[in-house]
């Protein structure tokens, strides 16, 4: 096993509705990859209003690799604490990254899927019933099937999305970002793991992290 652990390679194995989750835009530092900064403890932050939610999504990531420690252990008291104090309690806990995830929008939008027709008609040529071998009672009955049309409804998708950073505390910089967009989420704790893989996917991709 390599001496360094590489950032959010465990969460490849995790399931979930990936494909519901894609990258809308991502940006990493030139100068530095995740894989150089070779973290040994990373703090996970998500800025969300609910403390249910945000206990959610930080032990998820949590548990996908030891090198990950919630922000509310360390940092519960943040309406109390100063820039400098949670600087320093980070400092003396000897974290060397943070990763934070915080939703920047949540959009609806209402789309129309219609409806299907099954093409059974009296099961003629041209609609009309003949008798011909093949077409006969079988295909006739099909107009009076309760599946003879699907009728069309309106469906609303809900899209999510999140911004993901990641800062190097040794070098005191933002050295990658990204922003995925997630639809038809109905679990958080499986949204955040497509996420993640989404997230990894692209380190990958631009050279962040190595490749699998």
């Amino acid at each position: 096993m390599k001496k360094y652990l590489l950032m959010l390679t465990a969460v490849l194995s995790l399931s979930g509705c990936g494909d519901n989750t894609s990258i809308v835009n991502s940006w990493r530092d030139p100068d530095v990859t995740v894989a150089q900064e070779q973290f040994k403890k990373v703090l996970v932050v998500a800025l969300v209003k609910d403390e249910a939610s945000r206990r959610i999504t930080e032990n998820r990531i949590a548990s996908t690799n030891p090198v990950f420690k919630t922000s509310y252990q360390y940092l519960n008291a943040t309406s109390e604490l100063t820039k400098e104090q949670k600087l320093k309690i980070l400092q003396d806990e000897n974290f060397d990254g943070v990763v934070t995830m915080r939703l920047v929008s949540k959009e609806k939008e209402v789309n129309y899927v219609p409806g299907t027709y099954t093409g059974m008609y009296y099961g003629g040529f041209d609609g009309m019933y003949t008798g011909v071998y093949g077409y006969g009672f079988g295909n006739w009955y099909g107009m009076y099937s309760p599946n003879f049309y699907d009728p069309g409804y309106y469906q609303e998708t809900t899209s999510y999305m999140v911004e993901t950073n990641i800062f190097s505390l040794k070098q005191n910089k933002l050295i990658w970002t990204g922003t995925t967009e997630s639809q038809y989420a109905t679990d958080l704790g499986q949204t955040i793991d497509a996420i993640m893989q989404a997230v990894v996917k692209e380190m990958r991709k631009d050279g962040s992290l190595p490749p699998k």
